[in-house]
């Protein structure tokens, strides 16, 4: 199934225009998508680090992890709107570019495995997890969010 003319529909949407025509639009949802991207990427650090046992030492894991994950949930919201904005001014170039659909593909997979996988075991009782378990879930995480920031990075070269 070809997507190329729903990009182009949403590309000539009021909203695509908008954000196409004013330059400063887009880098003002720019600067906003990556202030978002460094919230969360600071809530999976502190989370991952701290289940490596890297940083945050003094604080429970549990702690840091609940807290972090409120963050992280702003963030990601923030991420997809300002996302789907900056989409829809150059959607037809994204439509073709491989560096767009591979982070789509790992930013699905990031959301999947963030509120599949890791938020319900960490909802857990950290002492009760497996050490091993706990550093598996944050190489995983850490693995795929960067995954997602370098593609994102990559489209932009590309």
């Amino acid at each position: 199934m070809d997507l190329f003319p729903y990009f182009a529909a949403l590309q000539a949407s009021p909203i695509g225009v908008f954000v196409k025509d004013r330059g400063a639009t887009f880098a003002s949802i720019e600067a906003v998508h990556l202030v978002a991207w460094a919230l969360l990427g600071g809530a999976v650090l502190a989370t991952d680090l701290r289940l490596l046992g890297v940083a945050l030492r003094d604080v429970p894991s549990k702690t840091v992890s609940d807290n972090a994950h409120r963050w992280f949930k702003i963030a990601l919201i923030t991420l997809l709107i300002t996302g789907f904005f900056m989409l829809a001014g150059v959607a037809e170039k994204c439509h073709g570019n491989f560096y767009f659909w591979v982070k789509m593909a790992a930013l699905f997979t990031g959301i999947l495995f963030a509120f599949a996988i890791k938020q319900p075991l960490l909802r857990r009782d950290h002492a009760e997890l497996s050490p091993t378990t706990l550093k598996l879930v944050a190489l995983a995480s850490l693995s795929l969010w960067t995954l997602v920031g370098a593609s994102g990075r990559w489209i932009g070269f590309s």
